[in-house]
């Protein structure tokens, strides 16, 4: 597939994941709780738009607020290539009950200056850090101290990815956070792992991603983009840039977050799958945090089809009428009114995983570890070209919810192998569909005689009917991996392998 193919293909999915570009906003003000504000920040170092930065904002003030009858402030961001909402008339549930928003341009995007450095808390971070001080500055918002506003946070995608970065850019510089909650929806925990796990390239979503960001990418990115078509590799240069942000990187600098979220995720989203959330909530909250803290599963997301190997997931939001809410709208609304304006608490399910299944139910759980050890077949697979094949693990009836695993002694004939491993559920190997349109990759660099490894399965919740049977599904081409499978022909051999599987009881 030739670049221009490439990303004219990744234009297209740009705009049919929602990831076109927003025209940007022409800042103004109006007479009804309504402003805009552009604030300094720190300066822009890419060779490509060097010099100072604003961001820019618009601050929805409800009309119950004033100096007298101070209010919590909901920060909000876009997804990437996105820009503010900042129309009279947005975010008018949360106007309602009492919460001030404050809308961001994120750096590089609508009216703010700079170039995206994709959450890096020495930019972006930084960038939150000077929309807090701003937002502190108002005389109608509530406070817990002089420059310390009662805050959350609202947002998907990227819009989730601001929330990390501010908070853990606020710890990493003073020891603490301002917010008092954030609401991070469809995010990472790890950019690398996420784009490329086993530095095997996610391409048709890196495509999508590069051609939504247009102008702001920095230099780094552009040339790093390059290098990923013409070597099919993960650069060291994207890496290296990629390596400070994301939480997995203050969880691994020893920091935490001490304070509620409510997280909410594709188990069918094929960018940021399950397992980042299920990270973010495992790693980058204290235990504290967790005991007051919620993760829902849904099936949506940033979804594309899985045509090979083909993947099936029913769409929608079936946990938070479980948890005390109508919808997830409602849950959230809650999460905050309990959160920041001391509410009585009437969400259940704190503390625990909330993960909707692939056929529409809702898998409540107190972990998602694997419980119970299955024998399979060997498996002989080709790579670079052929087809899927299924391996039966177990006959329905039988509900599974968390992330499996395969451990198995390995062969690989050939160079930088890689063949790509998934879950699936069908009534006899031949109609098995992947569930929840996820597999994640497995890489063996060089020639391999036989040695034993453990493969991670993307994290999936399934009822599995009586007549069903749950499979092993492994393939030597992934469409979410276009052009980057294996990079010789040759083949994988799997023997003595179990499947390690998360069933419920």
């Amino acid at each position: 597939m030739s670049l221009r193919t490439l990303l004219t293909l990744a234009s297209t999915l740009a705009v049919t994941a929602g990831l076109a570009i927003a025209a940007p906003v022409v800042a103004s003000a109006d007479s009804h709780g309504l402003t805009h504000a552009c604030i300094p920040s720190v300066p822009e170092t890419d060779p490509l738009e060097a010099g100072p930065v604003d961001i820019c904002v618009s601050v929805f003030q409800p009309a119950s607020a004033s100096k007298q009858n101070r209010v919590p402030v909901l920060l909000h961001s876009h997804g990437w290539g996105g820009s503010r909402t900042s129309e009279e008339g947005s975010f008018q549930r949360y106007l309602d009950a009492g919460f001030g928003v404050v809308s961001i341009d994120q750096r590089g995007f609508g009216d703010s200056g700079g170039k995206a450095h994709v959450e890096d808390p020495a930019f972006e971070g930084e960038d939150v850090i000077r929309v807090i001080d701003h937002v502190a500055s108002l005389d109608w918002v509530k406070k817990t101290g002089g420059n310390d506003p009662v805050l959350g946070a609202l947002g998907g995608s990227y819009g989730g990815g601001y929330q990390f970065a501010g908070a853990f850019t606020e710890i990493m510089r003073t020891g603490s956070t301002r917010f008092d909650a954030l609401a991070p929806q469809i995010t990472w925990y790890s950019l690398n792992e996420s784009l490329a796990p086993q530095e095997v390239v996610r391409s048709t979503w890196v495509s999508a991603l590069y051609a939504a960001g247009a102008d702001a990418h920095t230099a780094t990115v552009h040339a790093g983009f390059a290098e990923g078509l013409a070597t099919g590799d993960w650069p060291a240069s994207m890496d290296e840039f990629f390596a400070d942000n994301s939480p997995a990187f203050h969880v691994n600098e020893g920091r935490q977050l001490d304070i509620p979220v409510l997280l909410r995720q594709g188990v069918s989203d094929n960018l940021f799958p399950l397992d980042q959330a299920i990270k973010n909530y495992d790693n980058a909250l204290t235990d504290r945090a967790r005991r007051k803290s919620l993760l829902i599963g849904y099936n949506g997301g940033h979804v594309l089809p899985n045509v090979l190997p083909s993947g099936a997931a029913a769409d929608g939001d079936a946990c938070p009428s479980q948890l005390g809410g109508e919808d997830y709208n409602d849950v959230e609304l809650r999460f905050y009114a309990e959160n920041l304006q001391g509410a009585p608490r009437t969400l259940t399910g704190h503390g625990q995983y909330h993960i909707m299944t692939a056929e529409g139910g809702c898998a409540s759980v107190d972990s998602v570890e694997p419980t119970e050890s299955f024998e399979v077949a060997d498996i002989v697979t080709s790579t670079a070209a052929g087809v899927p094949q299924s391996v039966k693990i177990a006959d329905g009836p039988l509900t599974i919810a968390g992330t499996p695993n395969v451990d198995a002694m390995v062969q690989a004939l050939g160079l930088d192998s890689r063949a790509f491993f998934a879950l699936s559920v069908g009534t006899s190997a031949a109609d098995a569909q992947v569930l929840q349109n996820n597999v994640l990759p497995h890489r063996e660099r060089s020639l391999n005689l036989g040695k034993r490894r453990s493969i991670e399965l993307p994290s999936v919740a399934a009822t599995i009917e009586e007549g069903q049977s749950l499979f092993l599904t492994v393939s030597p081409l992934s469409d979410m991996f276009a052009v980057h499978g294996s990079r010789t022909p040759g083949g994988l051999a799997l023997s003595d392998v179990s499947v390690q599987v998360p069933i419920v009881r």
